[in-house]
């Protein structure tokens, strides 16, 4: 069963990659997210708004809820900038590595906790992928260094590693379905006044209904399979391994999108799942 939890948890992996390649080569990144999740939404609605009603639910939870949907739409808002400003194969391993590498290090220096010899090699790997990403160079005439995507990577990172701890908590309240569709109201919340300002929402569909229609399902289907994984086997074991899905969107932004140093960008995300994983396993 393990063999078995772990193909799932790469096919999540590759679901999350694949369905961040549709909203990067969308024409409005806001239209396409919006309308892609706004399907996902109405089928789970119903049932929502029927667990809302009956759960007798204490303050604290309503106020991780109000959080929730806070932190999605900042990560919402900080997806979208980040696609229309960087490309795929160097924004997706620093949006999915930021976290790991913000956990340990907060830890260590406000929390008085220590890293392994192996954990600070990881956060090594890492910090050096970020670096190789961005373009950075010791030469000064060099003006290839990439600071706006990074940063605003670096935001979706730390958004993501935000909403996940309130979400956590927020699993003794709510179901994980209900979860999903308070993150997918936060997330449309805050791009509903782009897509109402562009009038671009026949447009998009016109062009990208298939990847609209195929993302509804990817987005919440690469979520599903990691839970389905975590029914048979510990989530210790295979919470590293889906961040192959940072290799995978790598190669996707290099063959299909066709975006510049390939090879340079390939082993700088294969540096970050290596840090991610030498960090969880042993860190």
């Amino acid at each position: 069963m393990f063999l078995f939890s772990v193909l799932l948890v790469i096919g999540s992996g590759l679901t999350h990659a694949v369905w961040n390649l549709f909203a990067k080569k969308s024409n409005n990144k806001s239209v396409f997210l919006w309308s892609m999740l706004a399907l996902t939404s109405l089928i789970l609605l119903p049932s929502f708004l029927s667990e809302m009603f009956t759960a007798a639910l204490p303050l604290k939870a309503y106020v991780l809820i109000v959080l929730s949907l806070l932190l999605q739409g900042c990560y919402a808002v900080l997806l979208t900038k980040t696609y229309d400003n960087g490309e795929l194969s160097q924004v997706y391993p620093i949006m999915r590595g930021t976290g790991t590498l913000l956990i340990p290090v907060i830890g260590v220096v406000f929390l008085g906790e220590s890293l392994s010899a192996w954990g600070w090699a990881g956060l090594a790997c890492i910090i050096s992928g970020f670096f190789i990403l961005s373009g950075w160079s010791f030469r000064m005439r060099a003006r290839k260094f990439a600071f706006k995507p990074v940063m605003l990577a670096m935001g979706v990172g730390l958004c993501t590693t935000c909403y996940v701890w309130v979400d956590k908590i927020n699993l003794q309240y709510l179901s994980p379905l209900s979860l999903l569709e308070i993150a997918n109201i936060g997330f449309m919340l805050a791009l509903t006044p782009a897509v109402l300002g562009t009038k671009q929402l026949k447009e998009e569909w016109a062009n990208n209904w298939k990847q609209i229609l195929l993302g509804s399902v990817l987005n919440p289907g690469s979520y599903l399979l990691f839970l389905f994984a975590m029914l048979h086997a510990p989530i210790a074991h295979i919470s590293p391994i889906r961040e192959i899905g940072t290799v995978f969107a790598t190669l996707l932004g290099v063959l299909i999108l066709k975006e510049r140093q390939g090879f340079q960008r390939i082993m700088a995300s294969v540096l970050i799942v290596i840090g991610i994983i030498a960090i969880s396993a042993a860190g």
